[in-house]
């Protein structure tokens, strides 16, 4: 069977239709994870769960896995056996033949579930993870659970709201999005926070103040102020910053790595503004699925800065980088140096 969306699979479980193979996978895992369980719930049937359910990881052995596979449901029509972020890529030709031939060989009374609750992997650069996702696709069904657009979290994030009887505005959507990022487990860990708030206050209306005060910034996000303040010259601000995400304990490479993000981002809508082109059209430059508004975010930063400036504050950010895989110094020191020489560089001047 080919590939299936999210959909797809739901009806594959309410019609119980369950035997073969499937693969669960993607970058949304909660979705993933979802998914799973319920297929993993309704494979496994009522009678004798301790019996009719097997859980196996990456580190359990094929043969256990199939010797699982092979026998007979115990006083049920089906039975599941599941194993959790199994990673081609550590495995040999040998056992990668041999999971194949498990595969071939499952019994249609057994539910086979491969799934990758933490686990991401490329299905089009790996050869490896190409023959897998092949192999699966002949033998049973695959399903990605991939990235929501910002309208799709957006709606999420309004549903939620409104089964805990609370409103949330597009506005404060998208401003939530922000500080909080686009996983599916955080945004609605803060939706419930958000809602016991607001419901406990006895205002069922979610507000930006609510959302300025209770929700945690991520570290893109904090990241993504310190780009603003840099660019906009704001010396007190900038370094304030960079306070808190060391505060935060954030890794000083990954803070240079989102910071060069955002300056990327900047240029990319640099380069498609002054082809006369929208902003959105940087978006055919990278991945800005589900990510869409940083583009809108670039060019408010980026108004009045020169292709030139962020030329040069990359290749600054490039030589931050290489230090702090390379160099000796304190990595704060580092880190302080190159918010001075991108201030510098903001304001026309050679670093």
């Amino acid at each position: 069977m080919p590939t299936v969306d999210e959909m797809g699979l739901k009806k594959r479980i309410a019609s119980g239709e369950l035997g073969g193979l499937f693969v669960v996978a993607g970058e949304e895992k909660l979705l993933v994870k979802r998914l799973a369980r319920q297929l993993i719930k309704r494979g496994a049937g009522e009678a004798f769960p301790e019996f009719n359910d097997q859980a196996f990881t990456d580190e359990s052995s094929l043969d256990s896995v199939g010797d699982a596979a092979q026998a007979l449901p115990f006083f049920s029509d089906r039975k599941c056996v599941s194993v959790a972020d199994f990673d081609v890529e550590t495995k040999n030709s040998q056992d990668l033949e041999k999971l194949y031939e498990l595969w071939e060989l499952s019994p249609e009374t057994t539910t086979l579930v491969f799934w990758y609750p933490t686990l991401d992997f490329d299905g089009k650069r790996s050869a490896k993870w190409k023959k897998f996702l092949k192999e699966a696709e002949e033998r049973g069904t695959v399903v990605f659970c991939e990235r929501r657009s910002q309208s799709e979290l957006l709606r999420y994030l309004s549903r939620e709201a409104e089964k805990a009887g609370c409103v949330l505005s597009r506005q404060n959507g998208l401003k939530l999005l922000e500080y909080a990022g686009q996983d599916l487990t955080a945004l609605g860990n803060e939706m419930e926070k958000l809602c016991a708030f607001a419901l406990g206050r006895g205002e069922p209306e979610i507000t930006g103040e609510m959302i300025e005060e209770l929700v945690a910034k991520s570290m893109e996000t904090t990241v993504f102020l310190l780009a603003k303040a840099l660019v906009g010259g704001e010396y007190e601000k900038a370094y304030t910053l960079l306070d808190t995400l060391f505060y935060q304990r954030e890794e000083p490479i990954a803070i240079v790595g989102a910071l060069g993000a955002s300056y990327l981002d900047m240029y990319r809508v640099r380069a498609a503004l002054e082809s006369g082109q929208t902003c959105e059209a940087a978006a055919q430059y990278g991945d800005y699925k589900g990510k869409d508004f940083r583009l809108r975010n670039a060019q408010k930063n980026g108004r009045g800065v020169s292709q030139q400036v962020l030329r040069e504050s990359l290749h600054l950010l490039l030589d931050a980088d290489l230090a702090l895989k390379g160099s000796r110094l304190d990595q704060r020191i580092i880190l302080e140096e190159l918010v001075a020489k991108l201030l510098l560089a903001a304001r026309g001047e050679r670093s």
